[in-house]
């Protein structure tokens, strides 16, 4: 894992009220960010010093998101879907990211995906498995990777396996090659800190990094 980064900076959180959204909203604070953290409903998060909550019901108001983003230096994804069925909550939410990204200037973008999606599928168990099971959403996190690699944004995309909401400890792996078995997996905290040290100072521009414990 890298060292601290001393560089503080301007952080947008979509999804910020799911479990791996929580957890980079409070790594991104206690590493000393400003984070404005998009929710859809008022209460969502509790007060904290360097934390603004940004109410949008609805991502695809354009107006209020790109009210937003103004004045960030990157844009993070956490957003994923609880349902079961046909989704796009993933691709429509990063649709709706970048056009307020262009319309502020705002390059940098850091997204969640999943290990499994386009040429990281595989004939592999862990592949197979994750495709049988939860097909609909990852055809969702397929669709939003095309969008942002259509893009000019500065993005890379995260691609973790299964996630554990265990404690960190800091000695995550990371790389565009990682083997990945069908019990590979890795702390919604350690995900987080990657996450956010990739949106501070990136290590892996225009690449989709995979992450394990």
């Amino acid at each position: 894992m890298r060292q601290s980064d001393s560089k503080t900076a301007r952080l947008v959180v979509l999804g910020a009220t799911g479990r791996t959204g929580r957890a980079v909203v409070d790594v991104a604070l206690r590493a000393g960010h400003a984070v404005t953290a998009v929710t859809r409903r008022t209460g969502a998060l509790p007060p904290a010093p360097g934390l603004t909550v940004a109410v949008i019901p609805d991502l695809a108001d354009h107006d209020h998101l790109t009210r937003a983003v103004a004045g960030h230096d990157a844009v993070i994804s956490t957003l994923g879907a609880t349902e079961r069925g046909p989704v796009t909550v993933c691709a429509d939410g990063v649709r709706a990211a970048l056009l307020a990204m262009g319309a502020t200037g705002v390059r940098r973008l850091v997204v969640v995906s999943a290990h499994g999606a386009a040429e990281s599928r595989d004939r592999s168990p862990y592949s197979l498995a994750l495709w049988a099971s939860v097909g609909h959403k990852m055809r969702d996190k397929e669709s939003m990777e095309a969008l942002i690699r259509a893009s000019g944004a500065d993005w890379t995309i995260v691609r973790p396996p299964a996630l554990r909401d265990s404690a960190p400890t800091g000695r995550y792996r990371t790389g565009t090659d990682l083997r990945i078995r069908l019990t590979t997996a890795v702390s919604r905290a350690d995900l987080a800190d990657f996450v956010v040290r990739e949106a501070v100072a990136p290590s892996y521009r225009h690449l989709a990094p995979r992450i394990a414990a």
